[in-house]
């Protein structure tokens, strides 16, 4: 899924951040795949309903990116140098020396992503891929991670199958429709506005367990030195996700306004991430981290297990969810 959150290489020099006095002023802080995702959503709907303000921090505007390294170089840019990223793009961080913290949870699903098949191809299951070639986005890329993941559940080797990088999940489609390969990588709301076109081979959610995917960073001394700020920001994005579990309508809505959807199909691209719990509201599961974890060493984009202790830091975290585990 390069699309939501490549994994790539960038450079390592930090950025001196500003130490702002004022309690509430306008922000801006970064979003990996803004307005392309629906990673975003929880920060969308907490600047559409004020709940930023309430929570004492005025998040005006979002620094969208295309993911990754990218990301993380808006981050260090920024004077709120907050933002959300894929876990990937927060530990590649870590190993290049960079003095991040993980201080939230963003994402934990990959209900989004699926494979899809022309509708009258003879590829009916994951186990039919088997000596066939499929399309994934780059190498090392999400997409590919996930792809991967789904045959080792299913107990067939990755050898068996011929994946070809397209560069993009349109050109996978294109790949597809010539007969080039006979299954290509997907994702919402793409697959949902493309739905009349192909077939679904499989949902990766319905296969592979919850993992974190996306995680709130920022700099150890921005954490340091404006601590208040950095809760405010975590419990208006708490605030955010609880309004979509209980209003997915409304969300949709919003969604609809900031993606250029049409209305049913923001509608469905919102309520098919109520049922996994997609958003969460910030508490770290060691758990669903290290299955990510697994998943990246399959790409050898991480070599070994990870020592959360000495990336994660939970003491911006509302009181109740540091207490999870």
């Amino acid at each position: 899924m390069t699309g939501f959150f490549g994994i790539r290489q960038f450079a390592a020099a930090a950025v001196a951040v500003m130490s702002l006095q004022a309690p509430v002023r306008a922000e801006e802080i970064s979003v990996t795949q803004w307005g392309a995702s629906l990673y975003g959503a929880p920060y969308a709907v907490a600047m559409e309903k004020g709940l930023f303000k309430q929570a004492g921090i005025d998040i005006t505007g979002i620094i969208g990116s295309g993911g990754g390294g990218t990301t993380v170089r808006n981050i260090l840019a920024s004077a709120t140098p907050y933002g959300e990223v894929a876990v990937s793009a927060a530990l590649a961080a870590k190993a290049q020396g960079l003095d991040l913290i993980i201080v939230n949870t963003g994402t934990r699903s990959v209900a989004e992503a699926s494979m899809v098949t022309m509708p009258n191809s003879e590829v009916k299951s994951v186990e039919d891929l088997v000596g066939k070639k499929i399309a994934i986005t780059s190498p090392k890329s999400v997409s590919e991670m996930l792809f991967l993941m789904v045959l080792k559940e299913k107990g067939i080797d990755q050898s068996k199958v011929q994946r070809v990088a397209a560069g993009g999940y349109v050109p996978a489609l294109t790949m597809l429709e010539q007969g080039a390969i006979v299954g290509s990588v997907l994702i919402e709301p793409l697959s949902i506005i493309r739905k009349d076109k192909y077939r679904t081979v499989y949902k990766a959610g319905d296969i592979l367990k919850p993992m974190t995917t996306s995680v709130g960073i920022t700099t150890r001394k921005f954490a340091q030195e404006n601590p208040d700020k950095l809760k405010a920001i975590i419990a208006g994005r708490r605030a955010g996700v609880q309004a979509i579990y209980k209003d997915p309508a409304e969300t949709a809505k919003i969604i609809e306004k900031l993606y250029k959807l049409e209305p049913a199909v923001a509608k469905e691209a919102v309520d098919n991430m109520i049922g996994p719990k997609m958003w969460s509201e910030g508490e770290f599961n060691v758990t669903e981290l290290n299955r990510m974890v697994e998943g990246l060493k399959l790409i050898g984009e991480v070599k070994n297990d990870v020592d959360w202790s000495t990336i994660l830091d939970k003491s911006f975290l509302p009181a109740d969810l540091q207490a999870k585990q």
